[in-house]
């Protein structure tokens, strides 16, 4: 039996006298309380209260009970208290591996509002390029986009976000906008090789009821970790560019790069995910990092219209150092 449980029950029950009220006041259903209430009366050997059509009343072994247990309770209130408020402040610092593309696509934007509400947390930011499981020693959350398998970490879904296509405008005026995707095969596409390796040259695209698939094809690719290089050159004019659609924003707003194809869809839609050891959540600083972060993605969810969700893992996803447009071919 949960004994502190039990006596937080009792005294509300006892408060409200009723197990429904209890139950109310607590957010629990009403056989928890009745339940934990009847442990505690078999526990101790005597009734604590007399169930009657008025309510519950108190027995008079239930009443001196009541009245020994409260200071206790009271004690541990104001602890309660006391951990709330230092968990407020937690100073110390949280390690965060973080992706370059979540860093700049999404958490450097939302960092001074971290600093502004927790003013004595530190963060260190690390990079990474492949989480396996030695190297996750020493950080304590993670933010990567994809679909990793880590079983001895847990992982929460956060976001989904989708690719867009993008080109500078003079490339567009030179070459010539894509009306479909098809179109994208006579384009200098510029490909991204994914953490594992893979270069990332299937672009899948769907519009209503129509789904096409075009095996990207150009003068570059780079890894991810060189993934700037790519967007440099588009912005250049040297070709067409596949990004997560938080990239470039400003860019974007600018009208230094272009989005071809709005009216198609993405088909691969990766999720955005936090991901950590069980053990860190219960310590106040991680846990407060944890909430912001999964807030502050909740935030862009609720402003899209349509709602993206996260596509299932590729099969590409098993191939390292290969194209992940060999594994269409494969399944034809």
């Amino acid at each position: 039996m949960d004994k502190l449980r039990a006596l937080e029950y009792f005294a509300a029950a006892a408060h409200e006298k009723s197990f429904s009220g209890a139950a109310r006041r607590l957010e629990v259903s009403v056989n928890a309380v009745a339940k934990l209430v009847a442990t505690l009366e078999k526990t101790l050997g005597v009734p604590l209260f007399e169930r009657s059509s008025h309510g519950l009343i108190l027995t008079a072994a239930g009443e001196n009970y009541l009245n020994a247990c409260l200071p206790a309770l009271a004690q541990l209130t104001e602890a309660d208290e006391q951990t709330r408020a230092s968990v407020a402040r937690a100073p110390g610092t949280v390690v965060v591996g973080v992706q370059h593309v979540i860093a700049d696509g999404r958490l450097t934007r939302a960092l001074p509002r971290f600093h502004a509400r927790y003013p004595e947390i530190t963060l260190d930011i690390r990079e990474f390029q492949r989480i396996t499981e030695e190297e996750t020693a020493g950080i304590d959350v993670f933010l990567v986009m994809g679909w990793p398998n880590l079983p001895h970490l847990v992982q929460r879904r956060i976001a989904a976000k989708r690719f867009i296509v993008l080109a500078s405008p003079d490339y567009w005026a030179r070459h010539g906008m894509p009306t479909r995707p098809k179109d994208l095969e006579r384009h200098n596409c510029m490909t991204i090789r994914a953490l594992g390796g893979t270069v990332m040259d299937l672009w899948t695209f769907r519009r209503g009821d129509e789904e096409e698939a075009v095996t990207a094809r150009g003068r570059l690719q780079v890894s991810n970790a060189h993934r700037e290089m790519a967007i440099s050159l588009a912005l250049a004019g040297e070709g067409v560019l596949r990004v997560p659609e938080w990239t470039n924003l400003h860019d974007m707003a600018s009208g230094a790069l272009v989005q071809a194809l709005a009216d198609w869809e993405s088909t691969e839609v990766p999720p955005v995910n936090l991901l950590y050891r069980a053990s860190v959540r219960r310590i106040p600083r991680v846990r407060l990092f944890i909430d912001f972060v999964t807030a502050l993605f909740q935030e862009l969810e609720t402003t899209r219209d349509p709602q993206v969700t996260a596509s299932e893992r590729p099969n590409w996803l098993a191939r390292h150092y290969g194209r992940s447009s060999a594994t269409q071919t494969r399944g034809r």
